[in-house]
């Protein structure tokens, strides 16, 4: 496996809610991003989220398209992401949809970790390429 650091901007673009049943909904979300390191791309993501009635607890799930290149690898994947707050304590995971990779990524495959310091966005992406 190979690992990338970079930062990256983001912007939020609210969109409707959409109604779930039984008068609860879901909040949706457009984000683009920059990502600028190694990772040199841009992405659109849409993510679906729902607090709880307890607070600090909920979750939301987002399916990503990023495009650019990846330590000079130019190409396009989708990445998933299932996040989750359980009484304040969250948990994130952001994954490379398997055979997404177009272009020079095609066979990618890995994880991506966001880390937010002091309202700067992070992203440490450990990847690799299959071998058909």
């Amino acid at each position: 496996m190979q690992q990338a650091k970079g930062e990256f901007e983001v912007t939020r673009i609210p969109q409707e809610e959409l109604d779930i049943g039984g008068g609860a909904s879901v909040g949706h979300s457009r984000f683009d991003k920059r990502f600028r390191g190694p990772l040199d791309a841009t992405s659109v993501v849409h993510m679906l989220a729902v607090m709880s009635a307890t607070p600090g607890s909920g979750a939301y799930v987002a399916i990503e398209r990023i495009e650019g290149t990846l330590d000079g690898k130019r190409g396009s994947f989708h990445a998933q992401h299932s996040g989750a707050m359980d009484r304040g304590t969250p948990s994130l995971d952001i994954s490379v949809v398997p055979d997404s990779g177009t272009g020079e990524l095609a066979g990618l495959h890995g994880r991506i970790a966001i880390d937010i310091v002091d309202g700067k966005h992070y992203y440490t992406f450990d990847y690799g390429f299959r071998d058909d």
